[in-house]
């Protein structure tokens, strides 16, 4: 137990942070010394006490009840007085500079210099002609803007991005578990006042400066202090995890509140000799077992003792088990079934305090407790109660409870409870066992200091009393999401700390083992040979105990996993899980793993997407997680897993629709170069298709929805399957972008010819044509043009040859919809997708028959028919498109696959 000690002082040196950070608009010597004012006021020690005086004392100055707390009322009385639990967040930076970062930093500044040179350039023309021509100035306002629009946008979407991941943090806030009015409630960290009493337990962050008043197996650990301090997650520490997910060739999940609801049940008990079946109704009514059962009333009472969960205060008149709890599942369930069957046992806890306790840990395998023995007619001061995995308790029992005598814990035994113990795991239920021992008097007299770190008191030699086993139903959405997992090429592995039959039958009841599929113990079963006989490959499952996986090598482990395509890990510790991972890994797995726990932090941190439960998790999981589940639900990581898929594919389709647009762009300088021909296309008019008419349509493909056969395909392989690959060049390049070409040329040649000129006289014409001194240039019939004329002539073949990248860009993004489907499957669904299509038709549009755009943009108005000479190019994409998907179905694995399928 702590109690909170953050004294005002600490506010007023928050406040004079805030003061020596905040701007101040004076002369520099007045600031000068006010900052050495502050800056000694900050060195002026202070005297904090708060964790050496008398306990007696410091709740005195705290107006604190050291028993219960402060009450509801004062607790708010003092966070309206001091405000929150939290300290002052650095300062950020002034909006002003990050708009000034958008618009100078990166391309933008080479955009600015050549803005600016074309500027100085138009300046230079201007000093030495009468009538310069304006190319350069407008070139140079068009870049200025495209600048100032792109950093605008940028510097909007970068305060939306900040914006949404400061909302993450509040996804997964931090909450204490502190005693107000005598009751045990959850709170904000933040809201957590000076004088609180806190209780902390494993994994938990401590949540305020605090003073350790009481505390049972509380071990400090600076080195876990510095790791934890070296460096702050969120819920989503960067976001090329979802990518990474999407790429997920092996999921190591927990069973237990992952594939299972973490809703457990007592379900069945095993004491003096006969499994039978517990009562729990929600008209709690009982029966099945005597009240004045002698087994039964010790199996009570150490699953009442020997336990941490508590009901949350305030349910009193709910039925026991719509009950919420603070605990662990498997105690909140032993704390429902004896509240039903005996009474009440946070009574019954009071008249039996709690001495000492060693709490259940991964390698023990075990819970023990001593409490003050208050029975009728006792002859022992303390009573010792242990529960566990049932066969780590059997070891440390000498003697068993049957029928209410103590009797030798013989062979016959044994086998009696081996049986029980196979039938209960069997039904995929959690077993624990439970023990306990009168401790002599003689050894311990009333008052007896006991040690959990030495361990002054037996854990040997103690009675067996029977078994508790507890049903935990798997998820509704879990059997698909692992049947989804299985389709798409995911290998599912479990990693429980369940005995290896519970952990099987849950494995197959939620499809990671299938029903015809057998381990070699199974298939040594039925041919009763050793197990040692049977050839591992003839097993498609394997469940490999913790103990069998701590004595292999990492040559066997990796033989496991490569030879078995569904496998379970039971009983296994966190650091094994880690083992588990690196062995994934060695098989060029990308691995994402769940956890829950503290020490399942370095198997967190070793995958390559470690996934924290957000309802279970503990503190230290979550900082080292990628990823938190909101929900604790395996379906949700499968969800996860698509879309990550879909972010890969959207990103592709983007890029190679944007891709394809850059032939048309380059060719007509190519083909002005090589063929001497006028200009076929501007270059202020590939600005606009870039971040003009480009811009929209590319953004919208971002909205796509995700193929059906999406996950239907094997992970893809992060070092061979690029973003950008060659197969995607080509098809963008190649093949998209030379008919997109060849629409432009067309266009223009079409263009030229009705105005007179037709291909063979536009061969070699370029420097006459750019002659300024010519007006007299003949056409192919003999009309002559003066400069001015062909210059018209010119800029029409810009707007022609723009709209006819434009036209054909439609089919483009359509054909983009779908790297395997047909489009006809897919749907038009897609409605950021049908604005773009009318977006930049739009804009092609008003920058064509605008007016006062011909003289600054060279752009003119154009024939209707114009518009349509791209048409039969732009239905030529979209048919040789959906040829090539049919084939790529038709042919999985064929030469247009392993050619054309990006």
């Amino acid at each position: 137990m702590m109690i909170s000690s953050i004294e005002k002082l600490t506010g007023s040196v928050e406040e004079s942070l805030q003061d020596f950070t905040s701007p101040v608009k004076h002369e520099k010597k007045k600031k000068k010394k006010k900052g050495q004012d502050e800056m000694g006021e900050l060195k002026r020690e202070l005297e904090m006490d708060e964790h050496k005086i008398p306990l007696d004392i410091l709740f005195a100055r705290l107006g604190s009840d050291p028993v219960n707390g402060h009450t509801p009322e004062r607790a708010a009385e003092i966070l309206a007085r001091d405000g929150m639990n939290q300290l002052t967040p650095p300062k950020s930076t002034p909006e002003w500079i990050k708009f000034c970062k958008t618009m100078l930093g990166g391309f933008a500044l080479l955009l600015w210099i050549g803005s600016i040179l074309c500027f100085i350039a138009y300046a230079i023309q201007a000093g030495q002609q009468d009538n310069p021509p304006g190319d350069n100035l407008y070139l140079g306002i068009v870049l200025a803007g495209v600048v100032i629009i792109s950093g605008v946008f940028s510097y909007y979407q970068e305060g939306k991005s900040s914006r949404i991941m400061d909302s993450f943090k509040n996804l997964v806030p931090q909450s204490a578990l502190a005693i107000r009015g005598g009751e045990k409630m959850n709170v904000l960290a933040a809201h957590l006042v000076v004088g609180d009493l806190v209780e902390v337990k494993f994994g938990d962050r401590i949540p305020a400066d605090i003073r350790i008043i009481s505390a049972h197996g509380f071990k400090v650990c600076l080195t876990l202090t510095a790791k934890r301090m070296a460096k702050k997650n969120c819920l989503v520490k960067n976001l090329e995890a979802v990518e990474t997910l999407g790429s997920t060739s092996t999921i190591c999940s927990d069973k237990t509140g992952t594939l299972t609801q973490n809703r457990m049940t007592v379900a069945h008990m095993w004491l003096d000799g006969r499994i039978i079946e517990a009562d729990t109704r929600e008209d709690e009514s009982s029966g099945v077992i005597s009240s004045d059962d002698v087994t039964w009333k010790c199996l009570s009472r150490i699953a009442m003792l020997c336990s941490r969960a508590e009901f949350k205060p305030g349910q009193e008149k709910l039925p026991v088990l719509r009950r919420e709890c603070n605990g662990d599942a498997s105690e909140s369930a032993l704390l429902k079934c004896v509240e039903m069957t005996v009474g009440n046992v946070m009574e019954y806890r009071e008249q039996h305090k709690k001495v000492i306790e060693i709490p259940f840990n991964s390698t023990n395998k075990f819970q023990v407790s001593i409490h003050e023995n208050t029975e009728p007619g006792r002859s022992s001061h303390y009573l010792l109660v242990m529960k566990g995995a049932p066969e780590r308790i059997l070891e440390c029992c000498s003697t068993i409870l049957m029928n209410g005598n103590e009797e030798p814990l013989s062979e016959k035994y044994k086998v009696a409870f081996n049986s029980a113990y196979l039938q209960l795991g069997s039904l995929g239920e959690r077993v624990l066992g439970l023990c306990d021992y009168i401790l002599p008097a003689s050894q311990f007299p009333l008052g007896f200091q006991f040690d959990a770190e030495t361990q002054n008191f037996p854990v040997s030699g103690l009675r067996f009393v029977g078994l508790m086993s507890m049903i935990d139903p798997p998820r509704s959405a879990v059997p698909g999401a692992v049947a989804k997992c299985r389709s798409a090429g995911i290998k599912v592995i479990m990693v429980t700390g369940d005995h290896p039959i519970t952990a099987k039958a849950i494995a197959i009841g939620v499809g990671i083992i299938s029903v015809d599929s057998k381990t070699v113990e199974d298939i040594a079963a039925e041919r009763g040979i050793p197990v040692e006989e049977v050839d591992p490959r003839e097993a498609k499952a394997a469940v490999i105990h913790g103990g069998e996986l701590k004595d292999m090598t990492p040559a066997q482990i990796d033989k496991v996993l490569s030879t078995h395509s569904e496998i379970v890990f039971a009983r296994t510790s966190p650091q094994q899980k880690l083992i588990i991972v690196e062995g994934c890994q060695r098989q060029g797995q990308i691995v994402a793993v769940t956890g829950d726990g503290v020490n399942d932090s370095p198997a967190l941190k070793k995958a390559d997407i470690g996934i924290a439960m957000g309802i279970t998790g503990s503190d230290v999981s979550k900082q080292a997680a990628d990823m938190i589940l909101l929900d604790d639900n395996f379906a949700s990581i499968v969800t996860g897993v698509e879309e990550g898929r879909l972010i890969f594919d959207n990103l592709k389709k983007s890029i190679a629709y944007t891709l394809t647009s850059n032939i048309p762009e380059i060719s007509p300088f190519l083909i002005f170069l090589l063929a001497d021909i006028p200009l076929p296309l501007g270059t202020i008019t590939i600005l606009f298709i870039d971040l003009g008419t480009d811009m929209v349509p590319a953004i919208s493909l971002a909205y796509e929805q995700a193929e059906l056969d999406i996950m239907k395909r094997y992970p893809r392989d992060p070092k061979k399957d690029r973003l950008v690959n060659d197969r995607l060049i080509s098809v963008s390049y190649g093949q998209i972008g030379m008919i997109e070409a060849c629409a432009g040329f067309f266009t223009y040649f079409v263009v030229m010819a009705e105005q007179g000129f037709l291909m063979d006289r536009l061969v070699g014409l370029r420097v006459e044509w750019d002659s300024p001194g010519i007006n007299n240039l003949q056409d192919s019939y003999g009309q002559e043009w003066t400069f001015a004329q062909r210059k018209k002539l010119e800029y029409t073949c810009y707007s022609a040859f723009f709209v006819s990248i434009v036209v054909v860009q439609w089919f483009d993004l359509i054909i983009r919809k779908t790297r395997r489907l047909s489009i006809i499957q897919h749907g038009m669904k897609n409605h950021y997708l049908t604005f773009g299509l009318f977006f930049e038709t739009a804009l092609a549009a008003f920058l064509c028959y605008c007016p006062g755009l011909n003289e600054g943009l060279h752009m003119q108005p154009l024939r209707f028919t114009w518009w349509l000479c791209a048409l039969p190019y732009g239905i030529l994409i979209f048919f040789l498109d959906e040829g090539r998907r049919l084939l790529l179905r038709r042919s999985p694995g064929g030469f247009i696959e392993r050619e054309t399928y990006y």
